[in-house]
């Protein structure tokens, strides 16, 4: 299945310690072009992150951003008590040599820099969710251009069955076109009313016929719609690959149109070229 560039995904996670979200959005572009926001804490991760992301996707221009909302509530305090033990035997020995020393406020001795400690989060732990909540991320990001792919692929396949039907038309209105215009060229010969050698004429007129005969431009196309529906049926990016086969199938229909020879091929070739043209629109934001 083909995928397109064009996706949005959002994950978030609660845990006793905090509250992780990512949120990844992608839009087309020619290469793979990632743009992460983290939190400071957790820019050490980005190579790893970046290297996950190339594993899955191949292009797109996408705007990675994670949020950490850590948890107060749950942290726990925890007593130094070798500093509190310091700080006491230090306090009494100046009561001591005082001869009317207030008692110790044990909450004064709390608020000494370092006898409280608040618990820390652990640190591989949050990392290993952030990798973890990224890859379910993805995967949603994946799903989500597989579904616009889908529907893009069926875009593309009613166009190609409007071409094949211009196509069928174009070779059915060749044979007349091509006899009405060497009727039309020896008519004109003839009211030149110049002494030509008919057999000479003849051979003119052929040669002029085939420089008009369009139909090794109608067989391209032809393998080229083919060639379409080979890569919309293939797996991995093909985006590329179709962008280049619209160029060619508007090379052609271009060609078809300097050569037609009559309104109908004319049309056909007008005809071929807005339906081109739409699919290469849609094309830009396959991956």
């Amino acid at each position: 299945m083909i995928a397109s560039m064009t996706a949005f995904a959002r994950r978030e996670t609660h845990l006793p310690w905090g509250s992780l979200s990512w949120e990844i959005r992608s839009v087309n572009q020619r290469y793979l072009e990632p743009s992460f926001r983290l939190p400071e804490s957790l820019r050490n991760q980005e190579t790893t992150l970046r290297h996950r992301l190339k594993q899955k996707l191949a292009r797109g221009k996408l705007d990675l951003t994670l949020k950490f909302y850590p948890t107060d509530d749950n942290q726990e305090l925890v007593l130094n008590e070798p500093l509190l033990e310091k700080l006491v035997t230090s306090a009494e020995k100046v009561c001591s040599k005082m001869a009317k020393a207030a008692p110790l406020d044990p909450l004064k001795l709390l608020e000494w820099p370092g006898v409280i400690q608040a618990s820390e989060t652990d640190e591989e732990e949050v990392q290993a969710q952030v990798l973890a909540l990224f890859d379910q991320a993805l995967d949603d990001l994946q799903a989500h251009r597989l579904r616009e792919g889908e529907a893009l692929a069926a875009m593309l396949e009613e166009r190609l069955v409007q071409i094949t039907t211009h196509l069928q038309n174009a070779q059915a209105y060749l044979p007349a076109a091509l006899e009405a215009w060497r009727t039309s060229v020896l008519e004109k010969a003839a009211k030149l009313q110049a002494d030509v050698d008919p057999q000479r004429l003849e051979q003119e007129v052929v040669l002029l016929a085939q420089k008009q005969d369009v139909a090794e431009e109608l067989d391209r196309l032809e393998a080229h719609v083919t060639e379409v529906r080979r890569a919309l049926n293939s797996k991995g990016p093909v985006g590329r690959r179709l962008d280049f086969l619209m160029q060619e199938m508007n090379r052609e229909a271009n060609t078809l149109g300097s050569k037609a020879m009559n309104l109908d091929m004319t049309q056909v070739s007008v005809e071929l070229k807005v339906l081109i043209e739409q699919m290469r629109e849609q094309i830009q934001n396959i991956e």
